[in-house]
């Protein structure tokens, strides 16, 4: 998968990018976990998030918040990073002018962000949010909540407690036509450590439920026969 470099709000990011074979294909971005302890875009849930999109036919792409590897600038706690990530997705977007939808995904500090996107892009159509930071962030901003997605929780985790989540949720379900898909891996620790595939075997029941990659099967098996 190629690496990439793009202009952001507070100098380059870096990023790596896999275009779909399919013409038109929707995009996914993925928004790794905070800075301050460590996460980068090769976060091992971060990368897996990324090649599940990829597999159902996605031109995805994930990037270093500001100050992380090659990225320019300092951790903002919160507020530039979700600039950056505007930014990844208007790059997309520009290469891809004709995708018809968005996913974002993102681990714990990159759900909060990518919570914080989806409210301001009506194109992001779903979400993946593995142990959004309800214990310590701030979700009051999803009210309303615009559209439906997957939140998937450790059952073990002792940095975001299960029963925070849950209660975040609860709040989201009250919504009317809000559907939250809520999975709790009872044996997970707040990294998945030895429940990585389970975690992405959720993703693709929820994205199957969901009917997103009908258009990439078409393409695909069009593509098959033409071949």
């Amino acid at each position: 998968m190629p690496e990439v470099i793009f202009n952001g709000p507070a100098g380059r990011l870096e990023g790596r990018y896999s275009h779909s074979k399919i013409k038109n294909a929707p995009l996914a971005l993925v928004l790794h976990p905070s800075p301050e302890h460590g996460g980068t875009m090769n976060n091992k849930i971060t990368y897996s998030l990324f090649q599940a999109f990829v597999e159902r036919g996605f031109s995805v792409l994930r990037f270093n918040f500001r100050g992380v590897g090659r990225s320019q600038g300092l951790f903002d706690r919160g507020e530039g990073e979700l600039s950056d990530a505007a930014c990844a997705l208007d790059w997309m977007q520009e290469i891809n002018p004709n995708a018809p939808y968005v996913w974002i995904g993102g681990f714990s500090f990159g759900a909060w962000i990518g919570m914080q996107l989806l409210m301001r892009r009506p194109e992001i159509q779903g979400y993946i949010s593995v142990a959004p930071p309800a214990n310590f962030q701030d979700f009051t901003f999803l009210a309303p909540c615009p559209t439906s997605g997957l939140v998937l929780q450790g059952g073990r985790d002792d940095v975001v407690p299960e029963d925070s989540v849950a209660l975040l949720v609860e709040r989201l379900r009250q919504q009317k036509g809000i559907e939250i898909d809520y999975r709790v891996l009872d044996n997970a620790n707040h990294f998945f450590h030895g429940y990585t595939d389970i975690l992405v075997d959720h993703v693709h029941d929820h994205l199957n439920i969901a009917g997103v990659g009908r258009e990439v099967r078409v393409g695909q098996r069009e593509e098959a026969l033409a071949g």
